[in-house]
Formats: C-alpha cells, sequence, structure tokens
C-alpha cells in the first residue's frame, strides 16, 4: 500500500512541472509575438508614410505631365502660328518685290509700298514674339523635364530607406530572440543553483518538498489552521530559504527580471469567517505574509510576487486527510517578471 501511494505521489508530483514549464514557454511565445506585433506596428507606420509620400509625388507627377501636354500643345499652336506667319511675310516680301517693279511707273504704287512696308515690320515683330514665346516654352519644358527627373531620384531613394528599414526591423528581432533565449537560460541556470542550494539547507523533510522548477512547503509549517499568522517555529525555516535567496541575488545579473513568487495554496473545503470570507482570501494573506517576511529579511520587494490559488490547483483530488494535507501549501518559484 505504502509504494502504491509513493508511485501515486511521484506521478502527481510531476505534473506541475510541465505545467510551468509549458507556462514559461507560452510567456516566452507571448512575448516574441509582442515583439513581432510591435515591429509590425512600427513597420507599417513607416510604409504608411512612404505611402502618403508615393501617392503626393504621384500626384506632382501627374500634374507635371498635364502641364508639360499643355505647354506643348501650346508650343504648336505658337510653332504653327510662326509658321504662319513666316509664310505671310514671305508672301508680303512677294508682293513688295512686285509692287517694287511697278513704283517707277506709277506713284499710287508708292503710296501702297508704305503700306506693305509698315505691313511687313508689323509681320516681323509678330514673329518676333512667337519666337520668344516659343524658347520660353522650351526653357519651361526643360525645367519640368529636371523636376520629372528629381522626382524620379526621390522615388528611388524611398524605395532604398524602406528597404534597409526592412532590413533594420529584421535584424532586431533575431538579436531580441537571441537576447530573450540567452535570458531564459541564465535565469533556468540560477534556478537549478537555487534549489540545490535548497536541498543542502533543508535536508530530506517530508513536509518540505522541491517538485519540479517550485518548492514546496506544506501550510502546518508556517500557519496554524485557519490562520494568516506565521508560527513562530517558521522562522528559522524562512531565514534559511532568505538566506540562500540573498546569496543566489548576488549572483544574477542586473538585467535580469527575476522575481520570488509566493503562490498560496488550500484544500477544497469552504471556509467562512468574517476575517477570510473564502479560501482565496486566507491563501491570498498566507501569501502576502511569507512575502513581507521575506521582505523584512533582506530581500528586495521588487524582486517578490504574491499569487493566490484558493482550493482551484490541488496536487490530490481525494478527499482524504492527507490529501487535504498535501493541497494545503506555500510554494514558491524563482521565475522571470
Amino acid at each position: 500500500m505504502a509504494s502504491l501511494r509513493a508511485r501515486r505521489d511521484r506521478s502527481l508530483n510531476v505534473w506541475p512541472g510541465y505545467v510551468d514549464a509549458l507556462a514559461t514557454l507560452l510567456l516566452a511565445v507571448v512575448f516574441l509575438l509582442t515583439i513581432f506585433v510591435v515591429g509590425q506596428f512600427f513597420l507599417s507606420q513607416e510604409i504608411t508614410g512612404r505611402d502618403s509620400v508615393l501617392t503626393r509625388l504621384n500626384r506632382q507627377i501627374a500634374d507635371l505631365t498635364d502641364l508639360l501636354a499643355l505647354e506643348r500643345s501650346t508650343r504648336k499652336a505658337q510653332e504653327e502660328k510662326a509658321s504662319s506667319l513666316r509664310n505671310t511675310l514671305l508672301g508680303a516680301e512677294a508682293e513688295r518685290d512686285r509692287f517694287k517693279s511697278v513704283a517707277e511707273s506709277s506713284q499710287g504704287a508708292a503710296g501702297k509700298q508704305g503700306e506693305l512696308d509698315k505691313q511687313l515690320a508689323a509681320e516681323r515683330a509678330g514673329s518676333t514674339r512667337a519666337l520668344s514665346q516659343i524658347d520660353l516654352l522650351n526653357e519651361q519644358i526643360g525645367a519640368m523635364r529636371r523636376q520629372l527627373a528629381a522626382l524620379e531620384d526621390a522615388l528611388a531613394a524611398s524605395e532604398n530607406r524602406d528597404k534597409e528599414s526592412q532590413a533594420r526591423i529584421a535584424d532586431l528581432g533575431s538579436r531580441l530572440n537571441v537576447a530573450l533565449a540567452q535570458k531564459v537560460q541564465e535565469l533556468a541556470r540560477y534556478r537549478s543553483d537555487f534549489f540545490g542550494r535548497l536541498r543542502q539547507i533543508l535536508g530530506n523533510r517530508p513536509d518540505i518538498r522541491i517538485v519540479g522548477d517550485r518548492f514546496v512547503l506544506q501550510s502546518e509549517v508556517l500557519f496554524p489552521a485557519g490562520s494568516a499568522s506565521l508560527k513562530p517555529e517558521a522562522g528559522p525555516e524562512l531565514d534559511r530559504i532568505a538566506g540562500a535567496i540573498l546569496d543566489l541575488s548576488k549572483q544574477i545579473p542586473a538585467d535580469i527580471p527575476w522575481v520570488l513568487r509566493i503562490d498560496g495554496h488550500t484544500d477544497a473545503r469552504p471556509i467562512a469567517s468574517t476575517q477570510f470570507p473564502s479560501n482565496w482570501a486566507l491563501s491570498a494573506a498566507r501569501a502576502i505574509a511569507v512575502v513581507q517576511s521575506m521582505a523584512a529579511k533582506g530581500i528586495p520587494p521588487q524582486h517578490l510576487l504574491a499569487a493566490a490559488f484558493g482550493e482551484f490547483q490541488p496536487l490530490e483530488a481525494g478527499t482524504t486527510d492527507e490529501a487535504y494535507a498535501r493541497n494545503r501549501r506555500i510554494e514558491m518559484k524563482l521565475t522571470e517578471r
């Protein structure tokens, strides 16, 4: 009967270790997903800014293209007008030559020659203005071509910056993954050292056990039944535990966000009193009492965490006194914040 009970205890004691290992892995995955989401958020912000710049540049290009088309049509009209003026000028000069040939035989031709000369001068002036407008249009077209070249250079530079940003974000994610893995490995090593020291200090006591990655004390070691006040004889036990934690905290690097989590657990039998209206209240008060005791012994409060589970995380599902006794417990776990 004793061997069956021992085998059952061992099989049940392994399960919280597996659960905590899975919880730790889940926290790591959630952290990685958070980093990835943050990276994607900054990437989306940068891509959104790039898209707005591209939209504005495309709109400017479209406006410049319309202006260029308008200027080209205007220049074509001016060229046609200049050609017409040239033809008119040639016709006027031909007519002037014709009138000059008959000017000697007719005085009336002299007056007409003067009018033709005036008309020819006006046509020449118009042709000169048309040529000036054509030159101005050519200069405007050259300026617009330079603006288009500058816009194309800006687009190329924006695409290069986008590629560089994506590369930096990917590099940041990989470095964060490596750093996280290193911190988890370092904390696991210090947790192993912590439990090793506790095994040496406490020996093989049946009411104080190390199960998986946590240190388990039966509530009767620290508290009277139904109370959250520490027994006087609990002081030496907590002193030894606090001493081991203080020695270990001197070796843990400052950049590792470690905490000693104190979990309070009760059995499934209900409690209802003015001080403790529920098992949750009792387990919380006991966890807080242990945390306050650890802080009083010199452990920095920022590295202490109190948690209450009430009767909802039993080690045994039975209703015997032995099962109830095993479920009434205080668990300590060295973990990351």
